[in-house]
């Protein structure tokens, strides 16, 4: 566009006011000012290559150079970080987070310290503040992990636990119990 004013200041800052109604400001380190003719949207090209950007909502959006990394941050708090690897984090004003890995798998972090993971195949993964996890498998399995054992139930109702001491349990649906010891050996068996 057609520059319709041009002002040099003694600082060597140079204004130029095009005939659109943009401005540039260009700064003697390299760093390049422009105000939209909205007189809202702002664009700042630092000297390192990093670009901030002020949009008429007041969203931000921020490009890292170095690390090829945006960073927006809207108007009602959201954070979104946009990683050259593909990766996507949202940070949400009430504290909760979103990772989208590049493999797709997301991962939630809540304010109160619970994790979920959601991977590519339907497996789910929740860990509670205590350390307990809870797997979810696409098969209709579940898992259950705590201090004190392992616990896995199969769709058919059967419930297999085994305990930190190594010894292992099995209920099934008949009613029939099964117990190992640590080294396999078969202590229990209620036969029905």
């Amino acid at each position: 566009d057609e520059v319709q004013r041009e002002t040099a200041y003694p600082d060597g800052k140079v204004e130029k006011v095009l005939k659109n109604g943009c401005h540039l400001i260009f700064f003697p380190n390299g760093t390049c000012k422009k105000v939209g003719s909205d007189g809202k949207t702002l664009t700042i090209t630092f000297f390192n290559g990093d670009v901030k950007q002020v949009m008429p909502d007041q969203t931000v959006i921020y490009y890292y150079a170095d690390a090829k990394t945006t960073h927006t941050t809207y108007s009602d708090g959201l954070e979104v970080l946009q990683f050259s690897n593909g990766q996507i984090e949202k940070h949400y004003p009430d504290g909760k987070k979103e990772i989208t890995f590049p493999d797709q798998t997301i991962k939630n972090l809540f304010t109160d310290g619970q994790e979920e993971s959601i991977f590519p195949d339907g497996t789910i993964v929740r860990i509670q503040r205590d350390g307990s996890k809870t797997i979810e498998f696409n098969n209709g399995q579940r898992e259950l992990h705590t201090s004190q054992f392992k616990r896995r139930e199969y769709p058919d109702g059967t419930v297999k636990t085994v305990y930190m001491n190594g010894q292992q349990e099995t209920k099934y649906v008949s009613g029939r119990v099964r117990v190992k010891d640590k080294d396999g050996n078969i202590i229990m068996d209620t036969k029905l």
